[in-house]
């Protein structure tokens, strides 16, 4: 079975680097050459187009930044649609609305080529260990095909409906990330205000109802020691959170706390902190409040 892997960033090389290490043949493309290089050490055959390694893979994983970029690598005339053979799987990692995957999943399926959107939550870390949460849509079939593949990947993978439905819980997955991200900075930011050792607080909420995954991430690994090297970038945050408010919106609600994340992320963003992890939402409330939230000197 050769597996074609497009997008090797962050997430997609620990994921290409997994399936190397269980025996996989794989052929990778990103279009930063560099990015694929440690792969090819590694045993990955690169392929100079998406063309190239689509018309020679029977799996085809992409995982990407945005959906524009999704678009272009399943629909343009050297893409995967075009380019891969009848009977191929495709699965999408990258996190998109739920009517991008159904509009390619309709391209593909004109052409009997199969389409999952698949994305995953879990970061990096669980990118390297294989432990990354999956979530499946489009047809059953095609994912029970390819399941002994994600096992490689995840350790908890759902089948969650027709095309789309893996998208739609990811996005909402999303939007608690980014909610969750929001209110955990404007509690530690008071917190900081009102002169409270910022540590302290921490370890208090961290043993209350307060307390969350999202919480400890943040504060233990980027806020406090100051380091914010993205795991998850905030541009896709803000990306992924615009996408979730429009299903939110869709589904009849007119209010809901989504809509602060989005603005807060946007600003974030505006203020040139696109590229670092999506925890660096709380510089923009320390800048407002006059404070740092930070480990004692």
């Amino acid at each position: 079975m050769k597996i074609g892997f497009i997008g090797t960033g962050v997430m997609g090389s620990r994921m290409a680097q997994r399936l190397l290490g269980h025996g996989f043949q794989v052929a990778v493309h990103n279009r930063t050459f560099q990015k694929v290089q440690p792969l090819i050490k590694n045993g990955a055959i690169y392929k100079e187009t998406v063309s190239e390694l689509s018309n020679q893979c029977e799996i085809i994983c992409t995982c990407l930044s945005m959906p524009q970029d999704v678009m272009t690598v399943y629909m343009s005339k050297e893409g995967i649609i075009d380019n891969a053979k009848p009977g191929t799987i495709c699965v999408d990692f990258t996190s998109v609305g739920a009517d991008t995957s159904k509009i390619i999943n309709g391209m593909a399926g004109a052409k009997e080529i199969s389409y999952l959107d698949c994305p995953v939550s879990g970061g990096p870390e669980g990118a390297e260990s294989g432990t990354l949460t999956i979530m499946a849509g489009g047809g059953e079939m095609a994912f029970q095909k390819v399941k002994p593949v994600l096992d490689v990947l995840g350790d908890t993978i759902e089948y969650m409906g027709p095309s789309g439905s893996g998208s739609i819980a990811k996005l909402i997955n999303q939007y608690l990330v980014a909610v969750h991200s929001l209110a955990a900075s404007e509690a530690m930011v008071t917190g900081a205000a009102y002169g409270l050792d910022s540590e302290q607080l921490l370890k208090v909420l961290k043993t209350s109802y307060g307390d969350s995954k999202i919480l400890r991430r943040h504060m233990e690994q980027y806020v406090l020691p100051r380091h914010f090297t993205p795991g998850g970038a905030v541009k896709y945050v803000h990306k992924d959170v615009r996408l979730a408010n429009q299903l939110l919106q869709e589904a009849g609600l007119t209010q809901f706390t989504g809509r602060m994340a989005e603005k807060a992320f946007q600003t974030a963003a505006e203020k040139e902190l696109s590229e670092q992890d999506m925890s660096a939402v709380i510089k923009i409330l320390e800048e407002e409040t006059g404070t740092v939230v930070k480990q004692k000197d």
